[in-house]
């Protein structure tokens, strides 16, 4: 279960109760790069959040950018580090795959809104032609960018993995010898293929979530109106497919 709707714990608002989110405040708001980001500035748009021209300039190196709101900036980080930014407060909110969510549990994390958006799944594959592990195995090693996740995982199906921290390249881990399985998002499954790996058992089912931190959803109503603004773009669409 995602961790969208729990009471914060006493240590999680003391760990925030120095972060500034009066609302005569700049809000920051964190996206992530990569596959999901595409996908997201349209939403963004609707909901009233634009970025400055030179967020779309390739050759620009900065990480944070101005946007059409003079009280709003977005930073563009990696997509772990979004939610590490909204739960420490750093940022108010944020744009971030239920993959990172789940993996981190962040407490100080409340994601409101499914977007509909970035999806694909995290499941387990290995090579091709190489057999399944003996029923009774109850150790195994595994390559992936999710140990929490990888680990919860195994750990319902009564085996303890030993999971082996890779940040890219999964792919090589089973044909160098590195684990026999991998665990890590899938799409259509071309990569995967591409290297002589099959998806065995899927995990999850992955969306973009919008994702704010606690203790400025209840004091900054401009974080609120945000959750508002995207909540209803999310019904507008799901409303236009069934239509």
């Amino acid at each position: 279960m995602l961790p969208f709707d729990r009471p914060v714990p006493k240590s999680a608002r003391a760990m925030t109760s120095d972060t500034n989110f009066s609302a005569t405040g700049q809000l920051t708001f964190a996206v992530p790069k990569g596959r999901i980001l595409d996908e997201a500035l349209p939403v963004m748009a609707r909901a009233g959040v634009v970025p400055e021209d030179g967020f779309h300039d390739k050759s620009n190196r900065s990480l944070s950018f101005g946007t059409s709101r003079d009280d709003m900036r977005l930073i563009r980080v990696r997509a772990f580090d979004v939610a590490t930014f909204v739960a420490h407060g750093a940022a108010q909110v944020g744009i971030v795959g239920s993959d990172v969510i789940e993996e981190f549990d962040y407490a100080d994390l409340y994601a409101p809104v499914d977007l509909d958006i970035g999806h694909c799944r995290l499941s387990v594959a290995r090579l091709a032609g190489d057999p399944a592990e003996d029923a009774s195995a109850s150790h195994l090693r595994v390559a992936t960018k999710y140990p929490s996740l990888t680990r919860r995982y195994f750990e319902r199906h009564g085996v303890q993995a030993e999971c082996v921290k890779l940040n890219g390249a999964m792919e090589l881990a089973p044909s160098l010898g590195l684990a026999r399985q991998i665990v890590d998002l899938v799409s259509t499954g071309t990569t995967l293929k591409q290297n002589g790996l099959v998806e065995t058992q899927k995990i999850i089912d992955i969306t973009a979530r919008l994702i704010v931190n606690r203790a400025a959803l209840k004091t900054d109503p401009r974080v609120a109106d945000l959750v508002a603004a995207f909540r209803e773009d999310a019904e507008n669409r799901t409303e236009a497919v069934l239509a």
